[in-house]
């Protein structure tokens, strides 16, 4: 198992690919503590042992020294993350150069001058634009039939990517200018949601709005270059306190994600009403499918709980089951705050090639619950939602059939599988 120290300084993206890659992998990644961006890497012992003195940079425990984000990233992985074959291994290289040289100048350029980093060139900044729209276009169209980029398991390559779109995501890319891509959406949220990328980045949050110009803003950056050099000068103790305020101003396009605010669940602002929806999730878990939808309908408040059916709208498109079943858990999964106050029951019905997606969900309130928060937009546009009377028969047989014995979609394909969403 690979162990060492990455040197690099607080919330660099670039860091970010190695530090999951060391979570997915149980790799002991010691982060220096004494490092200071501008200062230790400048030293004659930090430059003999990474010569242009960049970061991040890692030291194996026995004395090795690389550099370069990917290749440490692919260091401390595992084989699953690396790929299990030649062909695999080339896609991920693949996707490494993609994110490099497509994505990441497009990013910087069209980023940099909104944080003030450098000055506003409008031909510059529109030309980014066009480049950034397309690589997301090739990433919506590879992504179109598949969950992960390499294959249909989360590898490097997906990490790599995610990390380099972040500060598009983060500071550009508001609802409007990433709804063209849901595709690319669904993947990356999925990838950033995965405990291993949480346990790394934090709660991250998608722009609501896009960062606008502030042409004081580049002033000012200049101005508090001068007076951080000015204080290096006078004290190196006052620059390593002041730690944080140097890898703002030597590489803030690197010093994202600040600590999300802890928001309260939408369900919370809705009346309780008299279902205990945990309750019947026990029950059901615990007891015959035969007692368990009874029990529901003794224990439903059509009140304050809805029931909807969801169909996605897109089966033609579906190819293989196995890639039709991951559409399913990846949108389980970043519904994961939805589970507090709703329970579902989505199926699979068909083959490869000829097959469908579609479920009854049960929720509080009389709305579309997906409109009460942004992080749960990501899928719910994918499918036409019908609300359910939950006093007709054909309701509850619905009901009856989704978390029962499925049966057959409206085409007459057979049941494949199925996913409870509790």
């Amino acid at each position: 198992m690979a162990s060492g120290t990455l040197y690099t300084y607080p919330k660099n993206f670039r860091a970010y690919k190695v530090l999951i890659a060391a979570q997915y992998s149980g790799a002991q990644v010691k982060i220096a503590d004494d490092f200071v961006f501008g200062e230790t890497n400048k030293t004659e012992t930090f430059l003999k042992k990474f010569p242009f003195g960049k970061v991040p940079a890692f030291e194996t425990c026995d004395g090795k020294c690389i550099t370069e984000s990917n290749a440490i990233a692919y260091y401390v992985a595992n084989d699953q993350l690396r790929g299990k074959t030649d062909l695999e291994r080339a896609e991920i290289i693949q996707w490494f150069g993609f994110a490099d040289s497509e994505i990441l100048p497009a990013s910087c350029a069209w980023v940099f001058p909104l944080l003030g980093i450098m000055p506003y060139n409008r031909q510059t900044v529109e030309h980014a634009k066009d480049d950034v729209k397309k690589a997301l276009t090739v990433l919506n169209s590879h992504l179109l039939t598949r969950t992960y980029l390499v294959w249909e398991r989360l590898t490097l390559a997906d990490i790599s990517v995610a990390m380099t779109l972040l500060h598009l995501y983060q500071y550009i890319l508001e609802p409007d200018l990433r709804e063209p891509y849901q595709n690319v959406n669904r993947w990356f949220q999925t990838v950033i949601y995965q405990p291993e990328s949480i346990a790394v980045i934090g709660a991250f949050k998608l722009a609501e709005k896009m960062f606008e110009y502030n042409p004081k803003k580049f002033a000012e950056s200049q101005g508090k270059s001068s007076k951080k050099e000015k204080k290096e000068k006078e004290s190196k103790k006052e620059a390593k306190e002041s730690k944080k305020e140097v890898v703002e101003e030597l590489d803030p396009a690197d010093t994202i994600l600040a600590a999300e605010p802890k928001n309260s669940n939408p369900f919370n602002a809705l009346p309780k009403g008299t279902f205990d929806i945990d309750d019947f999730k026990r029950f059901y878990s615990n007891e015959e499918e035969s007692k368990s939808i009874p029990y529901f309908w003794q224990k439903f408040d059509p009140e304050h709980y809805s029931i909807w059916l969801g169909e996605y709208k897109y089966n033609h498109e579906l190819t293989k089951v196995f890639m039709s079943c991951n559409l399913i858990s990846g949108m389980y999964q970043r519904l994961d705050k939805m589970r507090k106050a709703a329970i579902a029951s989505t199926c699979l019905f068909g083959t490869d090639n000829d097959s469908s997606i579609s479920g009854i969900w049960i929720w509080r309130g009389q709305k579309l619950a997906f409109t009460l928060c942004p992080d749960w937009q990501v899928d719910y546009e994918s499918y036409n939602w019908t609300k359910l009377d939950p006093t007709t028969e054909e309701t509850k047989e619905l009901v009856q059939r989704y978390f029962t014995e499925p049966g057959t979609d409206k085409e007459g394909r057979k049941f494949n599988m199925g996913k409870i969403f509790k």
